[in-house]
């Protein structure tokens, strides 16, 4: 019987947290383009405390300016939204381009530091490759 009053009780809690979510409603909107050469950006906030923005644009690949993979692709953005729980409010800010997805929060987990002799064989292979040494 514990249990059953226990995840009723749970289900209560959860049904409440996702009303106020189901009626939230954008209370600022913007939105830039999309524009011929593809650009755009955009943002909204809402009531519940959720806050996003994204802009995209262009820039030329200096590696391969004669083919049709002269562009890259520039996304940066942010959001932003409160835990309904603690409160707290979470931010993750992002790029993406030809080197990935990369998001940066501070409750997002980081890698640990790069060991101090592994730094310096790396250090050392970049400055052998800049002196156009052939490193195995």
């Amino acid at each position: 019987m514990q249990k059953l009053v226990l995840c009723l009780a749970l289900f209560a809690v959860a049904y409440v947290h996702a009303q106020e979510d189901k009626d939230a409603v954008i209370l600022n909107s913007e939105q830039d383009g999309p524009h011929f050469d593809g650009q755009y950006k955009y943002g909204f906030d809402t009531s519940n405390n959720i806050k996003v923005s994204e802009t995209v644009s262009y820039r030329t690949n200096p590696q391969r300016s004669n083919d049709e993979d002269a562009l890259i692709k520039d996304v940066g953005g942010r959001y932003s939204y409160t835990d309904p729980k603690s409160g707290q409010t979470f931010t993750v800010t992002y790029t993406a381009n030809e080197n990935g997805y990369q998001a940066t929060g501070d409750h997002l987990p980081t890698p640990p530091p790069i060991p101090a002799i592994i730094a310096r064989a790396l250090e050392f292979t970049r400055n052998q490759q800049a002196k156009n040494v052939k490193v195995l």
